[in-house]
């Protein structure tokens, strides 16, 4: 064959032009590009040659990919036994761009200005890559095909190849590079090592760097799960998560159809330090045909599971797609949907335990509940999936240690009781000291406390469990009969003349039935924003408006009957002094008081009244 000169299609030209006159940071991408198209060549002829007999043979034993390299001369050479290309599939594949991928590049480029740099790592660019690292490209191939015989391809990139007879005695492709002076990093052995290591650890195929091995060739996760081993699995998990615990659970699963995936997945002992930094990168590692083209691909999984760590492998996925592209796949989307199912499945199998061998579930949940109950308010798709995970600590509970199902709770309700009680709150002390759980006490009902600011936005979309409601014990007017509670003040006089006193700032004043030893406690309406997520909106710089509120009565409480007295009486400056200091009490037990320094001086005038009284007729006073 003699030697003939060809022209680039146009639109490999502008990606070459790109490609030699840019600098970008992630240059590595050649390796994996290049490693790749040894591995699909070697996959081919493995296929090819069980139909086959005829292929010729390899030059040695074993097929693999062979890198050598030459620090003093500045060179790269990647070989390996595969396919190899007749001269005509050199001048189709190396000299036009065929795939869909690489022609989205291009159309990108034409938009991306002063970014374009930063496509070339958003797409696999395939054997074009090379340019960015190299001068001077020659590739000599021989085809496995008895027909078959040797061509020389070489370029620099200007807008030319040459195609020759090669020297090639056997089958597969030998790719040499002349590396850019910027580039010569690339010809330390140990540099390869690393990125291959990085990018194409995984491959079945034998890789070599200067005659030392570069590649475990076990892909853990694509091997049956029955066949893994917890050291195994855990070894690797440390491995991808950088973390020296073993993980609480593996998820492990291989699907055919209706597309093919592989996944092993991990859910850690103990959350990331980073779990709530939105600035940290989420999601796990993509594989396709277990070459890595997203270290970190986050839209494989919600974001309320980016607590979960490991490798998907998909062969379905393209290589020359660009990562952005590869995310809004529908491949993808299938994919994150199946993988949502199955952990949150595996989760529910996890949560079983026995007396001998308890769950490890609730540790898991008080490291993770938050983003679970994230996911519940933020899926409604998942929610049947995420409702027997959820869990909450409750008045019956000891410390907050203690968990409960939603089942557990309906369990132990008691006779009469028809709806499933919560209380939100900053804390779960506060919670129990909130005049609001005294009926509840009284009765033996049990109360959720929740604690967490996620709960607001949780229990507006859980408002029920199996057709029982849920309600907050600080929402609305609650109907609570209790035959043994006294009869009290009446209140008839008492209560227009507060809710003209008090003006604007309440919505309503009336008698309740939630109060037992306290004189007062204030109420959320029932469709109205509550205090707790008022309070929450305010810590973080969000403009709310104040909600009006319900001031509840206990009527037989000893102040509420010396307010009705002094009412009577006609001292309206006590009922005005003392009915203010009522609801600045409410609001201190409420947690919102907004002006504490006008408290504080209301509270020491009646302790000068009180103290005065004292000392007028002679009697020890306890304030």
């Amino acid at each position: 064959m003699s030697a003939t000169e060809h022209g680039f299609k146009a639109e490999v030209q502008q990606l070459l032009d790109l490609m030699i006159h840019s600098v970008y940071s992630d240059r590595e991408v050649f390796i994996r590009e290049l490693v790749s198209n040894a591995a699909d060549a070697l996959d081919k002829s493995r296929f090819l040659g069980l139909t086959r007999t005829d292929l010729t043979p390899l030059a040695g034993e074993e097929a693999g990919i062979r890198i050598t390299t030459d620090a003093a001369a500045g060179t790269v050479i990647i070989e390996d036994d595969g396919i190899g290309m007749t001269a005509q599939e050199v001048v189709d594949n190396l000299g036009t761009i065929a795939r869909s991928g690489s022609k989205e590049f291009l159309n990108r480029l034409k938009e991306a200005g002063q970014d374009a740099p930063k496509l070339i790592g958003q797409f696999g660019v395939g054997f074009y890559s090379c340019f960015m690292v190299a001068e001077r490209v020659e590739v000599t191939t021989r085809s496995a095909l008895p027909e078959g015989e040797a061509v020389l391809w070489v370029s620099e990139g200007a807008g030319k190849y040459t195609v020759e007879a090669g020297d090639r005695a056997h089958r597969g492709t030998r790719i040499s590079l002349k590396l850019r002076e910027d580039a010569k990093e690339f010809a330390d052995p140990s540099v390869l090592r690393h990125i291959i290591r990085k990018h194409s650890n995984f491959l079945p195929w034998p890789i070599t760097v200067d005659g030392e091995s570069a590649n475990s060739g076990k892909a853990l996760w694509a091997e049956p799960p029955s066949q893994v081993t917890d050291e195994e699995a855990n070894n690797f998990y440390r491995s991808v998560a950088s973390d020296w615990r073993d993980p609480a659970l593996k998820i492990h699963l291989s699907v055919d159809s209706p597309f093919q995936y592989t996944a092993l997945l991990f859910i850690p002992e103990e959350r990331p330090f980073d779990l709530f930094n939105h600035k940290a990168e989420r999601g796990p590692r993509l594989y396709a045909r277990r070459v890595l083209i997203h270290e970190h691909a986050a839209d494989l999984l919600p974001e309320w599971l980016r607590f979960v760590k490991g490798v998907v492998d998909s062969e379905d996925i393209s290589l020359n797609v660009s990562r952005e592209m590869v995310q809004k796949t529908p491949i993808v989307k299938k994919i994150r949907e199946a993988l949502t199912k199955r952990i949150l499945k595996d989760l529910a199998k996890f949560t079983e335990g026995t007396e001998e061998k308890p769950s490890k579930y609730p540790a898991v949940w008080r490291e993770f509940g938050l983003l679970l109950k994230e996911g519940y308010y933020s899926a409604p798709e998942s929610r049947d999936l995420l409702l027997p995970l959820l869990r909450f600590n409750a008045i019956s509970h000891e410390d907050d240690q203690g968990l409960m199902s939603l089942a557990d709770y309906k369990a132990g309700m008691k006779e009469g009781q028809d709806t499933i009680w919560f209380l939100t709150a900053e804390s779960r002390e506060l919670a129990l000291a909130s005049p609001h759980l005294e009926a509840f006490r009284k009765r033996g009902w049990d109360v959720l406390l929740l604690t967490d600011p996620v709960d607001e936005w949780l229990v507006q979309a859980l408002e029920k469990y199996e057709d029982i409601p849920l309600k907050s014990v600080s929402r609305g007017d609650l109907k609570l009969e209790d035959g043994d509670k006294a009869e009290g003040a009446d209140l008839g006089g008492l209560i227009p003349w507060m809710e003209a006193f008090y003006g604007d700032g309440l919505r309503a004043v009336r008698v309740s039935s939630r109060l037992t030893d306290s004189a007062c406690v204030l109420v959320d309406d029932d469709s109205g924003m509550s205090a707790n997520m008022e309070r929450i909106l305010r810590s973080a710089n969000q403009p709310v408006p104040s909600a009006r509120r319900i001031l509840e009565l206990n009527a037989s409480h000893p102040l509420i009957e010396n307010l009705v007295e002094l009412h009577k009486k006609g001292k309206t400056a006590d009922t005005e002094s003392f009915s203010r200091l009522l609801l600045d009490d409410a609001l201190l037990l409420d947690g919102s008081v907004k002006d504490p320094a006008a408290v504080g001086r209301r509270i020491q005038d009646l302790l000068v009244r009180a103290s005065k009284a004292a000392l007028a007729d002679g009697s020890s006073a306890a304030i």
